[in-house]
């Protein structure tokens, strides 16, 4: 038996398959991981050839990222003691600087999303982003590297995969103003005034909402940045700018066609003192946060970087309708699957 979803944005989604195997078996499902595994040795490639080193991330920690959008972590007994899931290795990220000067990783994360983003195209419980750091680096680096990462991965597919694209009804012509890069860029203050003007009521000191990512995405045929944050509305590892007090140096890469986001990233907090400042005022207990407060007394490098979802770039590349299409054992918020 399989489930219809409604969906809020006037579409509806697939059915989610009864079994797994009804999903791996049908052929959209198998093109879809052959253009992803394509992808993920594209992102290797090209990552690698810059001088990054790859690393297996921590699937089990003290401590997670807490700047998850409304989702909730998952606690585990560690003999004894409780930690958390990953919901996000950014800590562990700017952790590695100390050793590597760039590093990347393929990260699976787990979170329990609210009830409501099973409708929305782009939320799983469980997923995985290509998570990347670069030491002593800016925001614009990590722009510029994430601009010409996503043109790179999209333009091997279309290259080398025309098949695939072909079974899954996905027009090549679609890519031509990404793959030559160039992404657009736009404020989150004239996001929000150009969502307002549209009769969409955005919250001009928080993130996009989901609905308001769609929006302006749909009205695009290239990707494009969102910079410029209002500090509140991200997690305390995003720098405040120093000459631009309340915004944030961070940014994220939305996609064409109605995709919405695709990554999100940030030139990192990495002094002591500012962490502890920006912990509290974001609500968190600098106390939970021993072993990476500790990390940061002793000198934390500056940096820079962000995480692109594998299963909403897969999505998008692929012209798949829901993100649980590009998983091969998808976990889909409030519904119980293998």
């Amino acid at each position: 038996m399989t489930s219809t979803i409604a969906e809020p944005y006037g579409r509806i989604a697939p059915a989610f398959p009864a079994s797994p195997d009804q999903h791996l078996m049908a052929e959209p499902t198998r093109a879809t991981l052959r253009v992803q595994s394509r992808m993920l040795a594209a992102t290797r490639s090209f990552l690698t050839g810059q001088g990054f080193q790859e690393l297996l991330p921590p699937v089990i920690g003290p401590v997670t990222d807490p700047g998850i959008r409304g989702s909730k972590q998952v606690d585990i007994d560690f003999y004894g003691h409780k930690y958390k899931l990953m919901t996000s290795a950014i800590l562990y990220k700017q952790a590695s600087l100390m050793a590597f000067e760039k590093i990347f990783y393929i990260a699976p994360n787990v979170r329990l999303e609210p009830l409501e983003t099973a409708v929305t195209h782009r939320h799983l419980a469980e997923f995985h982003q290509i998570d990347v750091e670069i030491r002593d680096a800016g925001r614009e680096d990590a722009m510029e590297l994430a601009e010409r990462l996503v043109a790179h991965v999209v333009d091997e597919v279309v290259r080398e995969m025309p098949g695939e694209l072909e079974l899954l009804g996905r027009d090549r012509d679609a890519f031509r103003e990404v793959v030559q890069g160039a992404f657009a860029r736009t404020t989150h203050r004239e996001a929000t005034a150009d969502l307002v003007a549209l009769g969409h009521p955005q919250d001009p000191g928080a993130e996009i909402d989901w609905e308001g990512e769609e929006i302006l995405s749909a009205k695009t045929s290239r990707p494009f940045f969102v910079v410029d944050y209002p500090k509140g509305s991200r997690g305390f590892y995003d720098q405040e700018d120093a000459d631009r007090p309340g915004i944030l140096r961070n940014f994220d890469l939305i996609a064409p066609e109605g995709y919405g986001e695709l990554a999100s990233g940030s030139e990192r907090e990495h002094d002591y003192a500012a962490l502890v400042t920006r912990m509290r005022e974001t609500g968190e207990n600098p106390a939970k946060y021993g072993w990476y407060l500790d990390l940061a007394r002793r000198g934390i490098p500056a940096s820079a970087g962000f995480g692109i979802g594998l299963e909403r770039f897969t999505r998008y590349v692929t012209g798949r309708t829901a993100a649980w299409e590009a998983s091969a054992y998808p976990k889909l918020p409030g519904v119980v699957s293998a």
